[in-house]
Protein backbone atom coordinates (compact mmCIF):
# COMPACT_ATOMS: atom_id res chain seq x y z
CA UNK A 1 0.00 0.00 0.00
CA UNK A 2 1.46 3.36 -0.98
CA UNK A 3 -0.46 6.57 -0.44
CA UNK A 4 2.43 8.99 -0.99
CA UNK A 5 3.70 10.61 -4.17
CA UNK A 6 7.11 11.09 -2.60
CA UNK A 7 9.01 8.27 -0.94
CA UNK A 8 8.64 4.70 -2.21
CA UNK A 9 9.33 2.06 0.39
CA UNK A 10 10.22 -1.59 0.35
CA UNK A 11 10.35 -3.65 3.53
CA UNK A 12 11.79 -7.17 3.54
CA UNK A 13 12.07 -9.64 6.42
CA UNK A 14 15.71 -10.72 6.70
CA UNK A 15 15.80 -12.45 10.11
CA UNK A 16 13.26 -14.13 12.38
CA UNK A 17 14.73 -14.46 15.88
CA UNK A 18 13.30 -16.82 18.50
CA UNK A 19 14.39 -17.55 22.05
CA UNK A 20 12.07 -15.84 24.49
CA UNK A 21 9.52 -18.05 26.24
CA UNK A 22 6.90 -15.35 26.45
CA UNK A 23 5.83 -12.07 24.84
CA UNK A 24 8.67 -9.67 24.03
CA UNK A 25 7.79 -6.18 25.24
CA UNK A 26 10.88 -3.99 24.96
CA UNK A 27 13.95 -3.37 22.80
CA UNK A 28 17.06 -1.25 23.31
CA UNK A 29 20.24 -0.54 21.32
CA UNK A 30 23.32 -2.21 22.81
CA UNK A 31 27.00 -1.46 22.27
CA UNK A 32 26.60 -0.15 18.73
CA UNK A 33 26.51 -1.78 15.31
CA UNK A 34 24.00 -4.58 14.87
CA UNK A 35 23.66 -5.38 18.58
CA UNK A 36 20.49 -4.85 20.58
CA UNK A 37 18.71 -6.01 23.73
CA UNK A 38 15.28 -7.48 24.34
CA UNK A 39 13.15 -8.09 27.43
CA UNK A 40 9.79 -9.70 27.98
CA UNK A 41 7.20 -11.58 29.94
CA UNK A 42 9.63 -14.38 30.80
CA UNK A 43 11.74 -11.93 32.84
CA UNK A 44 14.73 -12.44 30.56
CA UNK A 45 17.09 -9.81 29.20
CA UNK A 46 18.86 -11.07 26.07
CA UNK A 47 21.44 -9.59 23.71
CA UNK A 48 21.39 -10.18 19.96
CA UNK A 49 23.68 -9.68 17.00
CA UNK A 50 21.88 -11.25 14.05
CA UNK A 51 24.92 -10.91 11.75
CA UNK A 52 26.94 -13.17 14.03
CA UNK A 53 24.21 -15.58 15.12
CA UNK A 54 20.44 -16.00 15.15
CA UNK A 55 20.70 -17.14 18.77
CA UNK A 56 20.44 -14.59 21.53
CA UNK A 57 22.58 -14.53 24.66
CA UNK A 58 20.83 -14.52 28.04
CA UNK A 59 22.39 -11.69 30.08
CA UNK A 60 20.07 -11.56 33.08
CA UNK A 61 16.91 -13.12 34.44
CA UNK A 62 14.31 -11.75 36.83
CA UNK A 63 11.23 -13.33 38.34
CA UNK A 64 8.77 -10.82 36.92
CA UNK A 65 7.45 -9.58 33.58
CA UNK A 66 9.68 -6.87 32.13
CA UNK A 67 7.94 -4.01 30.31
CA UNK A 68 10.72 -1.41 30.03
CA UNK A 69 14.37 -1.61 28.99
CA UNK A 70 17.27 0.83 28.66
CA UNK A 71 21.03 0.50 28.07
CA UNK A 72 23.32 3.36 29.11
CA UNK A 73 26.72 3.06 27.36
CA UNK A 74 28.51 5.58 29.58
CA UNK A 75 27.89 3.48 32.69
CA UNK A 76 27.62 0.12 30.90
CA UNK A 77 24.31 -0.45 32.68
CA UNK A 78 21.27 -2.37 31.54
CA UNK A 79 18.16 -1.15 33.33
CA UNK A 80 14.78 -2.85 33.21
CA UNK A 81 11.44 -2.17 34.84
CA UNK A 82 8.95 -4.86 35.81
CA UNK A 83 5.24 -5.34 36.37
CA UNK A 84 5.37 -4.83 40.15
CA UNK A 85 7.34 -1.57 40.00
CA UNK A 86 10.88 -2.84 40.62
CA UNK A 87 13.92 -1.47 38.80
CA UNK A 88 16.72 -3.88 37.90
CA UNK A 89 20.18 -2.40 37.34
CA UNK A 90 22.43 -4.96 35.65
CA UNK A 91 26.18 -4.36 35.36
CA UNK A 92 27.56 -7.02 33.02
CA UNK A 93 31.25 -6.31 33.69
CA UNK A 94 30.90 -5.89 37.47
CA UNK A 95 28.21 -8.23 38.77
CA UNK A 96 28.64 -7.03 42.36
CA UNK A 97 27.20 -3.69 41.27
CA UNK A 98 24.01 -5.32 40.00
CA UNK A 99 21.02 -4.38 42.16
CA UNK A 100 17.24 -4.33 42.40
CA UNK A 101 15.36 -1.32 43.74
CA UNK A 102 11.73 -1.53 44.81
CA UNK A 103 10.21 1.92 44.64
CA UNK A 104 7.18 2.31 42.36
CA UNK A 105 3.98 0.71 43.62
CA UNK A 106 2.82 -0.32 40.15
CA UNK A 107 4.43 -1.53 36.94
CA UNK A 108 7.16 0.45 35.17
CA UNK A 109 6.24 1.23 31.56
CA UNK A 110 9.08 3.47 30.43
CA UNK A 111 12.77 4.17 31.07
CA UNK A 112 14.46 7.19 29.48
CA UNK A 113 17.84 8.86 29.80
CA UNK A 114 17.62 12.66 29.92
CA UNK A 115 20.67 14.87 30.49
CA UNK A 116 22.63 12.09 32.17
CA UNK A 117 19.82 11.00 34.50
CA UNK A 118 17.39 8.09 34.27
CA UNK A 119 13.65 8.78 34.32
CA UNK A 120 11.24 5.96 35.23
CA UNK A 121 7.53 6.12 34.36
CA UNK A 122 5.11 3.92 36.23
CA UNK A 123 1.53 2.83 36.61
CA UNK A 124 1.30 4.74 39.89
CA UNK A 125 1.42 8.02 37.94
CA UNK A 126 4.87 8.94 39.21
CA UNK A 127 7.95 10.02 37.28
CA UNK A 128 11.18 9.47 39.20
CA UNK A 129 14.68 10.70 38.44
CA UNK A 130 17.71 8.53 39.26
CA UNK A 131 21.45 9.15 39.15
CA UNK A 132 23.29 6.59 37.04
CA UNK A 133 26.70 6.80 38.67
CA UNK A 134 25.62 5.78 42.19
CA UNK A 135 22.08 4.67 41.30
CA UNK A 136 20.21 6.87 43.73
CA UNK A 137 16.77 8.47 43.57
CA UNK A 138 17.04 12.26 43.41
CA UNK A 139 13.40 13.32 43.10
CA UNK A 140 9.97 11.95 42.30
CA UNK A 141 6.80 13.67 41.10
CA UNK A 142 3.17 12.55 41.25
CA UNK A 143 1.83 13.87 37.94
CA UNK A 144 -1.39 11.86 37.91
CA UNK A 145 -2.86 8.74 39.49
CA UNK A 146 -3.01 6.95 36.16
CA UNK A 147 -0.34 5.12 34.20
CA UNK A 148 2.49 7.07 32.62
CA UNK A 149 3.82 5.51 29.43
CA UNK A 150 5.39 7.58 26.65
CA UNK A 151 8.02 10.29 27.04
CA UNK A 152 9.69 12.73 24.66
CA UNK A 153 12.55 15.06 25.56
CA UNK A 154 12.89 18.25 23.51
CA UNK A 155 16.53 19.17 23.95
CA UNK A 156 16.28 22.60 22.28
CA UNK A 157 13.51 23.85 24.53
CA UNK A 158 14.38 21.72 27.58
CA UNK A 159 10.90 20.24 27.78
CA UNK A 160 9.79 16.78 28.85
CA UNK A 161 6.49 15.60 27.36
CA UNK A 162 4.57 12.71 28.91
CA UNK A 163 1.55 10.65 27.91
CA UNK A 164 -0.86 9.17 30.44
CA UNK A 165 -3.73 6.74 30.74
CA UNK A 166 -5.83 9.68 31.96
CA UNK A 167 -5.89 10.69 28.24
CA UNK A 168 -3.81 13.84 28.89
CA UNK A 169 -0.41 14.93 27.60
CA UNK A 170 1.78 16.77 30.13
CA UNK A 171 4.52 19.24 29.18
CA UNK A 172 7.14 19.76 31.92
CA UNK A 173 10.26 21.83 32.49
CA UNK A 174 13.21 19.45 32.28
CA UNK A 175 15.02 20.72 35.37
CA UNK A 176 12.21 21.39 37.82
CA UNK A 177 9.48 19.03 36.50
CA UNK A 178 7.09 21.98 36.74
CA UNK A 179 4.02 21.48 34.55
CA UNK A 180 4.06 24.18 31.88
CA UNK A 181 1.19 22.97 29.72
CA UNK A 182 -1.43 20.20 29.60
CA UNK A 183 -3.20 18.93 26.50
CA UNK A 184 -6.41 17.86 28.18
CA UNK A 185 -8.21 14.81 26.76
CA UNK A 186 -5.73 14.57 23.91
CA UNK A 187 -7.16 11.15 23.02
CA UNK A 188 -10.36 9.25 23.72
CA UNK A 189 -8.42 6.55 25.54
CA UNK A 190 -5.05 5.83 27.21
CA UNK A 191 -1.98 7.32 25.55
CA UNK A 192 0.64 4.64 24.99
CA UNK A 193 3.43 6.30 23.05
CA UNK A 194 4.89 9.66 22.01
CA UNK A 195 7.54 10.79 19.53
CA UNK A 196 8.80 14.07 18.09
CA UNK A 197 10.11 14.99 14.66
CA UNK A 198 13.85 15.57 14.43
CA UNK A 199 13.44 19.34 14.14
CA UNK A 200 11.22 19.32 17.26
CA UNK A 201 8.39 21.06 15.40
CA UNK A 202 5.79 18.34 15.76
CA UNK A 203 4.73 15.92 18.47
CA UNK A 204 3.14 12.59 17.56
CA UNK A 205 0.94 10.63 19.96
CA UNK A 206 -0.51 7.13 19.75
CA UNK A 207 -3.28 5.70 21.89
CA UNK A 208 -5.46 2.77 22.73
CA UNK A 209 -8.04 4.51 20.51
CA UNK A 210 -5.83 3.52 17.51
CA UNK A 211 -5.56 7.17 16.43
CA UNK A 212 -2.27 8.81 15.47
CA UNK A 213 -2.28 12.53 16.27
CA UNK A 214 0.12 15.26 15.16
CA UNK A 215 0.55 18.37 17.34
CA UNK A 216 2.27 21.66 16.43
CA UNK A 217 4.76 22.24 19.24
CA UNK A 218 5.59 25.80 18.13
CA UNK A 219 1.90 26.79 18.01
CA UNK A 220 1.01 25.94 21.61
CA UNK A 221 0.53 22.23 20.75
CA UNK A 222 -2.30 22.87 18.33
CA UNK A 223 -3.76 19.69 16.84
CA UNK A 224 -2.80 19.44 13.15
CA UNK A 225 -3.84 15.93 12.16
CA UNK A 226 -5.91 13.09 13.57
CA UNK A 227 -5.24 9.91 11.60
CA UNK A 228 -7.11 6.60 12.03
CA UNK A 229 -3.80 4.78 11.74
CA UNK A 230 -4.54 1.29 13.10
CA UNK A 231 -7.39 -1.00 14.10
CA UNK A 232 -6.26 -1.36 17.72
CA UNK A 233 -3.82 0.18 20.21
CA UNK A 234 -0.73 1.97 18.87
CA UNK A 235 2.09 0.64 21.04
CA UNK A 236 5.12 2.44 19.57
CA UNK A 237 6.12 5.32 17.29
CA UNK A 238 9.78 5.41 16.23
CA UNK A 239 11.55 7.74 13.78
CA UNK A 240 14.33 6.49 11.53
CA UNK A 241 17.80 7.92 12.30
CA UNK A 242 17.64 10.24 9.26
CA UNK A 243 14.15 11.44 10.31
CA UNK A 244 12.71 10.84 6.83
CA UNK A 245 10.22 8.20 7.90
CA UNK A 246 8.71 6.81 11.08
CA UNK A 247 7.21 3.46 12.00
CA UNK A 248 4.20 2.61 14.14
CA UNK A 249 3.50 -0.72 15.85
CA UNK A 250 0.08 -1.92 16.89
CA UNK A 251 -1.93 -4.54 18.68
CA UNK A 252 -3.56 -5.15 15.27
CA UNK A 253 -0.38 -7.16 14.38
CA UNK A 254 0.87 -4.65 11.78
CA UNK A 255 3.82 -2.31 11.42
CA UNK A 256 3.19 0.80 9.35
CA UNK A 257 5.76 3.10 7.76
CA UNK A 258 5.00 6.79 7.26
CA UNK A 259 6.49 9.86 5.58
CA UNK A 260 7.85 12.07 8.39
CA UNK A 261 7.16 15.28 6.48
CA UNK A 262 3.70 14.67 5.02
CA UNK A 263 2.51 12.07 7.59
CA UNK A 264 1.21 9.96 4.72
CA UNK A 265 1.16 6.19 4.89
CA UNK A 266 3.87 4.55 2.78
CA UNK A 267 3.85 0.86 3.64
CA UNK A 268 1.96 -1.69 5.73
CA UNK A 269 3.84 -4.77 6.98
CA UNK A 270 1.25 -7.51 7.47
CA UNK A 271 1.24 -11.01 8.93
CA UNK A 272 0.55 -13.15 5.87
CA UNK A 273 1.72 -11.10 2.89
CA UNK A 274 4.95 -9.82 4.45
CA UNK A 275 5.73 -12.58 6.99
CA UNK A 276 4.95 -10.14 9.76
CA UNK A 277 3.99 -10.84 13.35
CA UNK A 278 0.95 -12.93 14.19
CA UNK A 279 0.18 -11.15 17.47
CA UNK A 280 0.46 -7.66 18.91
CA UNK A 281 3.61 -5.75 17.88
CA UNK A 282 4.89 -4.20 21.11
CA UNK A 283 8.05 -2.24 20.37
CA UNK A 284 10.28 -1.04 17.53
CA UNK A 285 13.96 -0.12 17.24
CA UNK A 286 15.86 1.44 14.33
CA UNK A 287 19.49 0.27 14.22
CA UNK A 288 20.13 2.31 11.06
CA UNK A 289 18.18 4.06 8.28
CA UNK A 290 17.61 0.68 6.62
CA UNK A 291 17.34 -1.67 9.60
CA UNK A 292 14.21 -1.92 11.72
CA UNK A 293 13.70 -4.35 14.62
CA UNK A 294 10.27 -5.36 15.92
CA UNK A 295 9.09 -7.55 18.81
CA UNK A 296 5.74 -9.11 19.58
CA UNK A 297 3.40 -11.08 21.79
CA UNK A 298 4.17 -14.00 19.45
CA UNK A 299 7.54 -14.33 21.32
CA UNK A 300 9.54 -13.41 18.22
CA UNK A 301 11.85 -10.61 17.15
CA UNK A 302 12.00 -9.70 13.47
CA UNK A 303 14.65 -7.80 11.54
CA UNK A 304 13.48 -5.77 8.54
CA UNK A 305 15.43 -4.28 5.66
CA UNK A 306 13.76 -1.00 4.69
CA UNK A 307 14.79 0.61 1.41
CA UNK A 308 13.73 4.06 0.23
Amino acid sequence: MDNSKGLKLKAKLIHHLMGHNSAVYALSPYKGGESFLSAGGDGWIASWNYKESENGRLLAKTNSNLFALKYTPEHDLIISGDIVGDLHFVNISEEEKTKKISYHTKGIFGLYEVEGALLSLAGDGMMTRWTLDKINKTDSHQLTYHRLRGLVYLKKSKLIILGSSDKNIYVLDQETFTIKHVINLAHENSIFTLAATGDEKYLLSGSRDAILKVWDIKDDFKLLKSIPAHLFTINAIKFSPDNRIFATASRDKTIKLWDAHTFKLLKVIESIRDQGHVNSVNDLLWLSENRLISCSDDRSIKVWEVDY
